[in-house]
């Protein structure tokens, strides 16, 4: 790619006629014109003068001049950005001791990153403050403070959200915190229409429960919805502000928002009420796995509005809640702790963990104790025995302070105001879209490093990502530190016990040859993704010397954000993710050269759409299973991602049926906004929610649930209690949808 495609830049091209006072000055020069460029340098040589000693040449160059240079057997290579570039620039001292630009090659092999160059190490400490994402976004964004359409009168708002002796039934805010969200909710969503939102109202027309969610939270969810934790740590420890998280973690171990919510309390009806909210958000797609506390108003909610979802409770949740429940074992702490570990993380067998758990209860005398009683009842949501075939992508931890969730303590303390937190807020989503494109980045510009000679490393090194793969590669070296004992062999499974010599532990390893299923009782794979050390071991002593490809989950590989299933096949997912980062890497140039103007974007969209139709028919015809109808657009492609996402089944609708009720809806819409023009404010009638869309605040009715529809929850609760489903309609639909009644609505089963 030719720099000079680069425009803007106030730093000169080098040219022959420009000197530097030392060799030093000449490397700032071009690293200064590399930067307004787009690439990294690196100084690639100098010489000195054999009689004074002193520099008379160097040459510095871009990241990526010439090849890497490692022999096939290397046991440790580095890794290297190489790719063969020639831009360098040489300079040599004159007799005067100024130095000249003796030669300079403009031309680069590869595409120029000017808005990403911060992320080279030779830019990364060179101005601190320009650097910083805060200031470098807050140049481009203007403060926008409006009120809802909806509410003329912002004081008569928040003069009912504050009520002391209503706190369990309404939100309790400070005097401005009103003010506060709407502006920033009026601010999210002039930025990005699609930003979600939906307010909950009690009987006397009361806030009580507040959602919201941004695109990029909708986006990370559509890629990675195996696994979601619902964070309740600020409010149940009594934060200053009501505040509860759902978090999910990316193909980098990034934590990702998934949304937010202020409630007023933890009520069967608030969770509900919040659940169905989010599930609607997130296109009504429900996680295959929810993590939370243990809260039975809570386990009833999510067991009825995501009925197919594994529900499991927070290792650290429960660990911490130890010394304050037994306070009283406090003397015997540590030999409780010690056998209560050996009953929860070494039980293999259910048989086993029933026998410990009851020794147990006997020898500290604990058998009344009630908080005992219901972690015995909840066992399958928690222990770790109940835990196979189940991944919790390391969101299932032994303390908070390891917990992905935990990233946001140091944006929300105890004593957080809603106003810092709105700007916290802010700063948590710049910081996320930072660290998210720095290690794409990095995935692009980097080759993982080998550390052995190791089959299983030199397999996964191009199918995990950078930070999957440098934990997987600990436990690659730490087979090295165990040694395994064959205990017992039937006709189709081989019992091992691994000891593991740097934590001198021993670990129970089942080894299924035949259906390639391995597991350890160390439950890596299940905590974290990806498999122990002990797990390895037993594979390369039994001739296996690759990882059984059930066991590679695809969150977890840089083909992540792929809509198709990785094959059963490795060496076929890495020449995919070769073929998929290369078209990445030219899909961002086509994207900044179509974006020029309006004539170079239709060009580059009619190639996208011709480009993904042939790509589709050509795929289509391979699969015998697929799918005849192909989209031809990408509107089209995008709607066919969501809509073949699995939903839940009462959920579904005829078309002749949801067009009837859109068309309802846009009648309703019209009427209501005519009584609302004559009377100067919308009406927000008892028991119904908000949802947020471009006009500001909308009514989503609330429906009275018959008994067909609520047989697997509480009825008494459910009667007025349960938002109306927006049946098929997306969050970016919802904007159209003005205060109506749905009919047929239900809780999905």
């Amino acid at each position: 790619m030719d720099s000079s495609v680069i425009t803007g830049s106030t730093i000169p091209e080098p040219r022959d006629d420009i000197e530097f006072e030392s060799h030093e000055a000449a490397y700032s020069f071009y690293k200064d014109y590399a930067k307004s460029v787009g690439f990294g340098t690196a100084k690639l040589s100098s010489r000195r003068s054999r009689s004074s000693k002193e520099f008379i040449d160097a040459k510095f160059s871009c990241i990526r001049y010439g090849n890497k240079q490692q022999s096939d057997d290397a046991i440790n290579p580095r890794p290297s950005p190489k790719i063969g570039c020639k831009a360098s620039m040489h300079v040599k001292r004159r007799q005067n001791g100024k130095w000249y630009i003796y030669s300079f090659v403009k031309e680069h092999n590869h595409e120029l990153l000017p808005a990403q160059v911060h992320f080279f190490r030779s830019h990364r400490n060179d101005d601190p403050l320009k650097n910083d994402i805060r200031i470098r976004r807050r140049k481009s964004l203007s403060s926008v403070s409006k009120l809802f359409g909806a509410y003329q009168n912002v004081d008569c708002l928040e003069g009912y959200m504050r009520n002391q002796h209503d706190k369990g039934r309404s939100l309790v805010l400070e005097s401005g915190d009103a003010q506060v969200l709407l502006d920033l909710f009026m601010h999210m969503q002039e930025e990005n229409p699609k930003f979600f939102y939906a307010v909950d109202l009690n009987e006397e027309h009361r806030l009580r429960n507040l959602f919201w969610v941004d695109t990029k939270g909708m986006e990370d969810y559509s890629n990675f919805d195996d696994v979601v934790c619902f964070d309740t740590t600020y409010f149940t420890n009594k934060y200053k502000i009501p505040l509860v998280f759902f978090v999910g973690v990316n193909h980098h171990i990034q934590p990702t928002l998934l949304g937010c919510a202020l409630i007023a309390d933890e009520t069967f009806y608030t969770f509900v009420w919040l659940m169905q909210t989010w599930f609607m958000a997130m296109g009504e797609r429900a996680p295959q796995l929810m993590l939370t506390d243990q809260n039975n108003a809570l386990k009833e909610a999510i067991g009825a509005v995501f009925p197919q979802t594994c529900h499991c409770f927070c290792l650290w949740h429960i660990l911490e809640k130890i010394p304050r429940q037994l306070e009283y074992l406090s003397l015997w702490h540590d030999n409780f702790m010690v056998k209560f570990n050996k009953c929860i993380f070494k039980s293999w067998t259910e048989e086993q963990f029933e026998k410990r758990w009851g020794k147990l209860l006997d020898k500290f005398n604990l058998r009344e104790v009630e908080w005992l009683q219901s972690l015995y009842g909840d066992r399958k949501y928690w222990v770790p025995t109940f835990m196979r075939d189940v991944s919790f992508a390391g969101l299932s931890t032994m303390s908070r302070s390891e917990s992905l969730t935990s990233s946001y303590d140091k944006y929300v303390h105890a004593e957080t105001s809603m106003r810092e937190f709105i700007e916290q807020y802010k700063t948590i989503l710049e910081d996320r879209y930072e660290e998210e494109a720095k290690a794409d980045f990095d995935a692009w510009h980097e080759t993982a490093e080998l550390k052995s000679p190791s089959p299983f490393e030199k397999q996964m090194s191009l199918v995990y990502t950078h930070e999957i793969f440098r934990k997987f590669q600990v436990e690659v070296l730490g087979a090295a530190a165990c040694h395994l004992k064959k205990e017992s062999q039937d006709e189709t499974t081989t019992m091992y016990t691994v000891k593991d010599f740097e934590d001198s532990q021993n670990y129970v390893v089942e080894w299924n040859e035949t259906k390639s299923d391995i597991y350890c009782s160390c439950r890596s794979f299940e905590y974290k993704g990806y498999l122990c050390r002990h797990a390895i071991v037993v594979l390369q002593m039994s001739g296996v010397f690759s990882i059984p490809p059930k066991y590679v989950l695809q969150r977890w590989t840089n083909a992540a954000l792929s809509r198709h299933p990785i094959s059963e096949r490795l060496d076929e997912v890495q020449t995919k993710v070769r073929r998929y980062n290369d078209l990445c890497r030219r899909a961002i140039i086509l994207g900044e050269e179509g974006s020029l103007s309006q004539e170079s974007y239709n060009i580059a969209l009619c190639a996208i759409r011709e480009a993904l139709k042939q790509c589709a028919s050509l795929n289509n015809s391979a699969e015998t299973s697929a799918c005849p109808n192909t989209s031809g657009s990408i509107e089209e492609e995008n709607q066919y991602r969501n809509t073949s996402k699995e939903r839940a089944p009462d959920l579904q609708v005829t078309g002749a049926d949801k067009a009837t009720r859109r068309a309802g809806a846009a009648n309703t819409k019209e009427s209501n906004h005519s009584s609302a023009v004559k009377k100067g404010k919308q009406v927000t009638r008892s028991g119904d929610v908000n949802v947020g869309g471009q006009e500001g605040f909308h009514l989503m009715g609330i429906s009275d649930l018959g008994p067909t529809q609520s047989h697997n929850m509480m009825p008494a609760q459910l009667q007025n209690a349960v938002p109306t489903v927006f049946h098929n309609i997306m969050p970016t639909q919802l904007q159209n949808i003005a205060s109506t009644h749905l009919h047929e609505t239900r809780l999905p089963r």
